[in-house]
């Protein structure tokens, strides 16, 4: 009996004892990545943008602008006056200097009229930076050589773009748009197959550019291509940046989207030629002007607007090599994580 007491009482007193709680864990002390992956990545972009989009507009210099002579001795008197500011193109006469500035061939046509003055033609649409540029390098070389100078704008930029920054906010805006597809495309790894996650880009770029060519022509009127190639270079605009976009986050992961950001929305858009003239930008800016999505969209947009396409399947050509080679190297990356056994992080 009496220990049957004692049993009692020791579980009276277990019940009313404090419950020792397991000392809390230390949360390990993050890796110092962690904290310098966020803010390198948002310094690099902040540089590499102001640098860019500043930094190639503070001195822009003319390099090798095309432009049309007619005479073998005016020509010759240009090229040596001006050296590698301009890329003389002698031509029979100022008629064909014309057309082959309304071809996009050229940048100007410089002629001698029968009074003895020079005649300059221009074509406001390939520019503003580029036509102030020519207009300055003949008005310096004129007065050199005591001659007056008359200057026409035959092909003008329309009314509802006078400054000709159509090209470039179009084209920034969407290369941003496909950039953000793929941003939502990427999320979506784990809810969608990847054939149904190219569907979707596909047909998200289409759509992309029916809106952006409706908003730009039929209702600014700020830019005069026709309708369905305008439509059709804006969705392989954004097939390419969203592609591309997608190819750097299969590849890369994390870092896969700022470097995006820095290829396509600054280093990009900031050579594209829409801001400053691509005759006007450095040796580097130049290279890469053409070959990237905005670039190639900004000569396509201006060619189908003022010179009738002249010039516009090279930049065709470009943004559909874009989008085709990335969607194919993304694919490749599935296929082969599957061989492999390990998931696919595309």
């Amino acid at each position: 009996m009496d220990s049957t007491v004692e049993t009692a009482s020791q579980r009276e007193r277990d019940a009313h004892a404090t419950p020792q709680l397991a000392a809390p864990r230390t949360p390990a002390r993050p890796p110092v990545r962690a904290w310098l992956q966020p803010a390198l990545i948002a310094l690099v972009v902040v540089a590499a943008f102001i640098g860019c989009y500043v930094g190639l507009q503070r001195d822009p210099h003319p390099h090798r602008v095309p432009i049309a002579v007619s005479g073998q001795a005016l020509a010759s008197d240009v090229g040596q006056a001006m050296g590698d500011s301009v890329e003389v193109r002698p031509v029979a006469d100022g008629a064909a200097g014309r057309q082959a500035l309304e071809r996009h061939d050229v940048s100007a046509a410089l002629s001698t009229g029968s009074d003895g003055r020079l005649h300059l033609d221009v074509a406001g649409a390939d520019g503003l930076s580029t036509t102030a540029a020519v207009k300055e390098l003949v008005s310096a070389y004129a007065g050199g050589a005591g001659l007056q100078l008359t200057t026409d704008d035959i092909v003008p930029l329309v009314r509802y773009d006078a400054r000709g920054l159509a090209g470039f906010y179009i084209a920034f805006g969407v290369s941003l748009a496909g950039f953000v597809l793929a941003q939502n495309a990427l999320g979506l790894a784990k809810l969608l197959h990847l054939r149904h996650r190219f569907w979707l880009i596909t047909g998200t770029s289409a759509a992309i550019g029916v809106v952006a060519a409706t908003i730009a022509g039929p209702v600014l009127h700020a830019v005069p291509a026709p309708f369905v190639p305008l439509a059709f270079t804006l969705t392989l605009l954004s097939a390419a940046a969203a592609f591309a976009t997608k190819l750097l986050g299969t590849y890369l992961g994390p870092v896969g989207i700022p470097v995006a950001t820095l290829l396509l929305l600054t280093v990009g858009n900031a050579t594209s030629g829409a801001t400053t003239g691509a005759d006007l930008l450095p040796t580097a800016a130049r290279a890469v002007s053409g070959l990237l999505p905005p670039g190639a969209a900004v000569r396509a947009i201006t060619d189908l607007s003022y010179f009738h396409g002249a010039h516009a399947a090279g930049p065709l050509v470009t943004l559909a090599a874009w989008a085709v080679i990335a969607a194919l190297l993304i694919a490749y990356r599935t296929r082969s994580r599957r061989v492999s056994g390990t998931a696919p992080a595309a």
